[in-house]
């Protein structure tokens, strides 16, 4: 039994892989994240016949509710997250007929058997060939429990053994707490898993711009020849978000800045920017030299760091209460909700090269960005000329733009920088999918390029740790303003070597 999703409005793309069938089953299908993203993104891939006819789609969670429930909530959040909405009615029929819900407690043995004899049936109705892929959109405390329960009940098979059918698991960040809750975590997932499939998810990287940069390095020997430190004085990675922590106090004040932002997404986007050219696109050769650049960065200086938390100001000119007035919050909380550092990396390409990294909440705008600053001009016949700068723009408009130097019209000659942009959504003339598309398909596909290798994840958390026990016994004691661009003491950090932090 096949069903086909059209959209009349999308020719199907006959160059990209269709999945295999498969079940894909989403622990904690009641969270945000799955009414925000991964129901709109599974539609939108029908849609766009990015999906085979026969996947079928299980959420698990605790809650009390029937297959219709859940059917008619994901139909209300597919209406307002999908980026084809308004929904196509007669589309949305055809999907929410492999929607269901299945109702049990994580640690239930009993509700995992119900679930494996629920998913033989649906194996023999729809089609779906026992290929199983579970998302695990919990907390992290909670995936050495899940796992454990699914290998019990023979719902993960074992990827040596098993060669007609696969089981795959995505893991959402933070991958640990620190480096040793990390290798604990990786130890238990490990006595089930194969690490093949275990896919740790970080959405940035299943966002166009990223996975644009390595076409921009290594497709364009115009960039890739002066992508070194005899040409770029220093490279600038902004996380900015204008929100504060709204409903997620409870989850921040265990996470902070550094384990929800830094420790993940901003050092995926150094490894891409920084990596050197990988021996083939092979998934493990482009993590292979992302882990390269991680590994060879040195250890980073507690005074080339910086932390901050918003204290209450005016975002966009509206009011803006402090991060310890949002719900969940101790009223003493000593959580960053800001934060900067300067890193290098110790290798011939960006020997002397600075990298500033810098996250933060309440910022003035949302706006995530990679901006490469290059050096002077040789000589010294135009001294009033601005560096050149390219920036990619990761969110929002996405897209990349080159600062340089022209002449003003007229009988004088003035020197003024000028932008050359680009921008996806004018050229391209469409909405680039959303990142869960991307990384969904991927991992039904089998494809792990885009997710982050244990390797990487331990790396990443061995220069950061250092920092949070730092913190940990030095609580912070600086504040800033919402709706500023951070502590006075980042700036202070950047006019120490000479620069500043660009206005994005």
């Amino acid at each position: 039994m096949t069903t086909t999703f059209e959209n009349p409005l999308i020719e199907p793309n006959a160059t990209n892989k269709v999945p295999d069938p498969c079940v894909m089953v989403i622990f904690g299908a009641t969270g945000d994240l799955t009414a925000r993203k991964l129901i709109p993104a599974l539609y939108d891939m029908s849609l766009d016949r990015q999906l085979p006819g026969q996947l079928v789609c299980t959420g698990f969670a605790r809650r009390p509710k029937d297959h219709d429930i859940f059917r008619g909530e994901m139909l209300e959040a597919v209406n307002k997250y999908s980026r084809a909405a308004p929904i196509n009615q007669k589309s949305w029929n055809a999907f929410s007929e492999r929607l269901f819900y299945h109702r049990s407690e994580f640690d239930n043995d009993e509700g995992y058997e119900r679930l494996h004899t629920f998913l033989k049936e649906v194996d023999n109705k729809f089609g779906t060939k026992g290929n199983r892929l579970f998302y695990l959109s919990t907390q992290p405390s909670f995936f050495p429990l899940i796992v454990e329960k699914l290998k019990k009940h023979g719902l993960i098979y074992d990827a040596k053994k098993e060669k007609k059918r696969w089981s795959r698991v995505i893991v959402e960040k933070p991958f640990g707490h620190d480096l040793s809750s990390a290798k604990e975590l990786q130890k238990q997932m490990c006595h089930h898993l194969n690490e093949s499939q275990i896919y740790r998810i970080d959405h940035y990287l299943g966002k166009e711009t990223v996975q644009n940069l390595l076409i921009f390095r290594f497709a364009n020997s115009l960039f890739e020849a002066l992508w070194n430190s005899r040409h770029i004085d220093h490279v600038q990675i902004t996380v900015a978000e204008s929100i504060g922590v709204g409903t997620r106090g409870k989850f921040f004040e265990e996470a902070g800045i550094m384990r929800d932002i830094v420790q993940n997404h901003l050092m995926q986007l150094l490894a891409l920017t920084a990596m050197e050219p990988p021996k083939s696109l092979e998934a493990d050769a482009i993590r292979s030299e992302k882990v390269k650049v991680l590994q060879a960065i040195r250890p980073i200086a507690f005074s080339d760091v910086v932390a901050g938390q918003y204290k209450e100001g005016f975002v966009d000119g509206d009011a803006a209460k402090g991060y310890r007035e949002e719900d969940n919050v101790p009223e003493d909380s000593t959580v960053e909700t800001y934060t900067a550092m300067k890193l290098h990396i110790d290798n011939p390409r960006w020997s002397g090269v600075p990298f500033y990294l810098r996250a933060g909440k309440r910022l003035p705008k949302r706006a995530t960005e990679i901006a490469v600053q290059f050096k002077d001009a040789p000589g010294a016949l135009f001294k009033n000329s601005d560096k050149n700068t390219l920036v990619i723009r990761i969110q929002p408009n996405e897209g990349i733009s080159l600062k340089i130097n022209c002449k003003v019209p007229g009988l004088t000659s003035p020197i003024q920088p000028v932008k050359m942009d680009f921008r996806y959504g004018s050229y391209f003339g469409a909405k680039p999918p959303e990142a869960y598309e991307r990384l969904i398909c991927d991992c039904m596909n089998g494809d792990s390029t885009l997710f982050a290798r244990d390797d990487e994840v331990m790396t990443s958390w061995e220069l950061v740790t250092p920092i949070l026990e730092h913190w940990k016994a030095n609580p912070l004691k600086t504040f800033y303003p919402s709706g500023s661009w951070g502590p006075d003491d980042a700036d202070t950090m950047m006019e120490r070597d000479g620069h500043s932090w660009r206005l994005v």
